[in-house]
């Protein structure tokens, strides 16, 4: 793989096997371990972690994630329970879940994540809840379903710029994405919205910054910046280690066109230390 500049090179944390022994007892996956996340050892060493629900395969094939890609497993009606479970027991006040792809369902999963908000509450009625969301093809009724069951932030990547979406997100669409984000603000306009992209893919600097003025537009609060790092020799490549100044820069213009909060950093990953966002 490739050598990494000084400024993207993660610490040895301890203290995470307790984390990785209650997630498997659990039978839970994480997209911090499935998607290979340098920060891993950060989080699970808190401990925190993103709970990715809906199995570990997914329906799509984007060309920076390590995720599986193959034919998913059937819905396991338990996961929701096990996830609020599993967020009690790791004290958690801010519970971020995610998941696979699933447009072998009818709503693409949403009822799923409805059904873990409601669990999560359940059991821990004080903890902010962040859902990270796939497009549902666009389905309103799928993404107002998930904005019924009132979580705390609403976030969907746009993960890259335009021109880089037939190699980045082959199966996606940005105009789509922006309608997700900007359909969940019209009717939630008091739930937190939140995307985030990947910088080093190929992009300019004036692309970065067309993105976010389109997130704005959208009615995105949050955004979060960070650098592509390839997870597998088999993923695309990196084609640009962007310095720290220019992650800054992307930080400035950010708060400029008037986000609420801003994560801009080559580390940064979309929801790593997510709770701070809410502060």
């Amino acid at each position: 793989m490739e050598r990494l500049p000084d400024w993207l090179k993660t610490s040895t944390f301890k203290g995470l096997r307790g984390t990785k022994r209650l997630l498997r007892q659990n039978r839970l996956s994480t997209v911090c371990e499935e998607a290979r996340c340098p920060n891993r050892g950060h989080c699970f060493s808190r401990p925190t972690a993103t709970f990715m629900i809906l199995g570990k395969d997914c329906t799509r094939s984007c060309g920076f994630c390590a995720v599986s890609h193959t034919r998913p497993s059937p819905v396991d009606i338990e996961e929701p329970r096990r996830v609020a479970e599993a967020a009690k027991a790791m004290g958690l006040t801010h519970v971020v879940v995610t998941s696979v792809t699933r447009d072998d369902l009818p709503d693409g999963g949403a009822g799923h994540f409805s059904a873990t908000i409601t669990a999560i509450r359940n059991l821990l009625p004080d903890a902010k809840i962040e859902v990270l969301t796939p497009d549902f093809k666009g389905n309103l009724n799928a993404l107002y379903n998930v904005l019924d069951s009132e979580p705390d932030v609403f976030n969907h990547n746009v993960e890259t710029v335009p021109s880089l979406y037939y190699k980045v997100r082959p199966q996606a669409d940005y105009p789509l994405s922006l309608s997700v984000l900007s359909a969940a603000k019209n009717y939630a306009p008091d739930v937190k919205i939140k995307s985030g992209l990947m910088v080093g893919l190929g992009e300019s600097f004036e692309e970065v910054i067309a993105v976010l003025r389109d997130l704005r537009e959208c009615g995105c609060n949050f955004i979060t910046i960070g650098q592509y790092l390839r997870p597998r020799k088999s993923n695309i490549a990196v084609v640009e280690y962007v310095p720290p100044d220019i992650f800054e820069l992307y930080r400035e213009k950010a708060e400029e066109l008037g986000f609420d909060a801003v994560a801009s950093a080559p580390l940064v990953r979309s929801s790593m230390d997510a709770e701070l966002m809410l502060q």
